[in-house]
């Protein structure tokens, strides 16, 4: 049965245990500005060179990668895990590049690793994308989901 919090410091526990520096980013990182839309999917980026460091642990959660992926919108490493229901995509975010909808132009976004800023969730804090970072690559994004999180992010004081 799904449990998001059990998930949550589950992946966070290995990425620490493995002292792999990470950033929260996507619909958990809106959530944790406020965003008040269901959650899909844990987003979390790390450095590409991180990931044979604790790849073997997850393995038996792979649902994809770690591999190049790319489609309509993303080209990234990617690696997806499915614990107990809740699926989680882990990003290489050296590499990441995005293309705007609002162009159709590939754009590349690596993710800065120093530009966050310590949230708490699921009671324990972590470093999320800062919310400027945010808005600007779920600008570049479509979707109602998106709008929903760009204006909850853009409102919050925090």
């Amino acid at each position: 049965m799904k449990n998001p919090e059990k998930t949550f410091h589950w992946i966070i526990g290995i990425l620490t245990k493995h002292k792999i520096p990470f950033v929260v980013t996507g619909g958990l990182a809106a959530k944790s500005y406020g965003s008040p839309r269901e959650l899909n999917d844990f987003d979390i980026d790390i450095h590409d060179k991180d990931f044979p460091l604790f790849v073997d642990e997850v393995k038996p959660y792979i649902i994809f990668g770690p591999a190049k992926y790319h489609d309509e919108r993303w080209d990234l490493l990617l690696m997806t895990l499915n614990h107990e229901g809740q699926d989680i995509d882990i990003s290489g975010g050296d590499t990441l590049r995005i293309c705007d909808a609002r162009t159709q132009e590939w754009k590349n976004d690596a993710t800065d690793f120093s530009d966050i800023k310590e949230r708490e969730i699921f009671g324990i804090r972590v470093p999320v994308i800062s919310k400027k970072a945010l808005i600007a690559y779920k600008k570049m994004l479509i979707g109602k989901h998106q709008q929903i999180d760009i204006e909850a992010v853009q409102n919050n004081q925090i």
